[in-house]
């Protein structure tokens, strides 16, 4: 598996400090820019498109029920994503054989465990990533999706604290995301945990200035799925071009960050 390479560049809402996430980073980040993942990609040409953007993550569905699945997704097109731009395989339910072969196969530097997973299987993953430590850190990272209604829905947060690098707050449905819908963001300054979060569900292009608005030391990135779409899978480039909008002066941008440390 390979090392991430740890760039700088100014772009994607602004300056990026590093493009590897490390835990917990984002409570010390005092006003860098907010990270961006584009998700449920699966055309080739498309993900070369994407690709081309200044974002920090591009996440894969291996969820065979979802739309944005393809079991024949393109392997070299994946692979051919720039170093700087880490891939994300999203998993709902799968054994641990299944997860180790798709981060093998398309070289995934990231897990995300959007079912029913437990902290145990979550801390066995970690094991069976970490027999290969790079320099005695675990070159994968875990995150694990939580599904948000109400305050209520942080509290089983705490016991996968130990066991995951991120989490991921996403729209409670009877599905396991993939609604489109946002949630109450105001509900999100009652998670007190420590470790960092994604932000999903729903985004949309106008969402962009009550991003910018969000005081949560804790929140790491967004996640841009389905509100981004032509169709499901295929993501419209205009569309976050604009949303992103990198620019000259990094104080300018659809995202810049210079209202408390997000």
């Amino acid at each position: 598996m390979k090392t991430i390479d740890c760039t700088t560049f100014q772009g994607v809402a602004g300056e990026i400090a590093d493009r590897s996430p490390q835990r917990n980073d984002s409570a010390s980040r005092n006003g860098s820019a907010l990270k961006i993942k584009v998700c449920g990609m699966r055309d080739a040409d498309n993900i070369l498109a994407v690709s081309q953007l200044p974002i920090d993550f591009m996440g894969f569905i291996f969820y065979k029920q979802s739309p944005r699945y393809d079991k024949n997704l393109n392997v070299e097109a994946v692979k051919a994503i720039p170093v700087t731009i880490q891939k994300v395989g999203i998993f709902v339910n799968a054994t641990q054989a299944e997860i180790l072969d798709a981060v093998e196969t398309f070289d995934l530097q990231m897990v995300q465990l959007h079912g029913n997973e437990s902290p145990e299987f979550c801390n066995t993953l970690v094991g069976a990533y970490c027999i290969r430590p790079i320099n005695n850190v675990c070159p994968t990272k875990i995150i694990k999706a939580f599904q948000i209604a109400s305050t209520d829905d942080f509290k089983r947060c705490a016991e996968y604290e130990s066991v995951c690098d991120y989490f991921l707050f996403d729209t409670k449905t009877p599905q396991f995301g993939g609604s489109g819908k946002k949630f109450d963001w105001s509900i999100l300054s009652a998670y007190n945990g420590k470790t960092p979060f994604f932000l999903s569900g729903g985004i949309a292009p106008e969402d962009a200035e009550a991003i910018k608005q969000l005081n949560l030391p804790q929140l790491f990135a967004i996640d841009l799925n389905s509100r981004f779409e032509v169709e499901p899978g295929v993501k419209d480039i205009e569309k976050l071009k604009q949303f992103i909008k990198p620019a000259p002066n990094p104080l300018k941008g659809a995202l810049m960050s210079p209202l408390r440390g997000i």
